[in-house]
């Protein structure tokens, strides 16, 4: 506006005020240096802020409240919670979890597996005692005769078993084996006896003498038929 011959005017831009000088007619001129009178009111504003931020507890709770002309205050709240929370009337917490079950593990009791008496290459089951005036009662006086045991004994009374099952006229027809051991021919038991095809002595005497000069013993011969299904 123009006063006394100077027009004065304000640019609302922040804080930035300029006065320039003008003539009678109106005519403004070219603006002259910026005026330097807002630069105390900043100072003063920037150490107010500094002021403030140290005064305030800033873990402090304020109220901020509007009147009806739109003014907003800010007061600290005395001993006030900073946060609550409204639960309406009747309304109760519930906890829940997902339900589950208890299985029982029932372990089974081992399986005992009853162990089978099986002959290896060293012995057979025991044989026990044989009836007077069997073949094997024969056998039996003949093996305790040549010094072995009743271990041999056993041995030899499965190893015929299995062969012949100690009968005088078992006859192979696919291999023309013969007699309680299984001669083969046969006719090789005329060496300990002519009645060799009848007479279970004549047999035995010949099939011991042939397992000793063969394998040893009775167990050997048996361990034998027991690898290779012969002896």
């Amino acid at each position: 506006m123009g006063y006394g011959g100077l027009t004065v005017d304000i640019l609302r831009r922040g804080l930035d005020f300029s006065v320039q000088p003008t003539g009678f007619s109106g005519a403004r001129r070219a603006p002259q240096t910026r005026s330097r009178k807002a630069l105390p009111f900043l100072a003063f504003a920037a150490s107010m802020c500094f002021v403030l931020v140290t005064i305030i507890d800033p873990t402090a709770a304020f109220a901020i409240t509007a009147d009806d002309s739109d003014r907003v205050t800010i007061a600290p709240v005395e001993d006030g919670e900073i946060q609550t929370v409204m639960v309406a009337d009747g309304a109760a917490p519930v906890v829940a979890r997902d339900g589950f079950s208890v299985v029982k593990i029932v372990v089974p009791p081992p399986v005992v597996v009853a162990k089978v008496a099986r002959p290896s290459s060293g012995g057979a089951p025991a044989a026990g005692t044989p009836n007077p005036g069997s073949a094997q009662a024969i056998a039996h006086e003949m093996v305790l005769a040549r010094g072995w045991g009743e271990s041999e004994y056993s041995c030899l009374v499965s190893l015929w078993k299995k062969e012949s099952s100690w009968n005088v006229y078992a006859n192979n027809k696919s291999s023309g084996a013969y007699g309680i051991p299984q001669a083969l021919p046969g006719s090789k038991m005329a060496s300990a006896g002519a009645d060799w095809a009848t007479n279970p002595a004549t047999q035995i005497t010949w099939g011991l003498g042939y397992i000793s000069g063969r394998y040893g013993t009775p167990c050997g011969a048996w361990g034998t038929s027991q690898a290779k299904g012969w002896y």
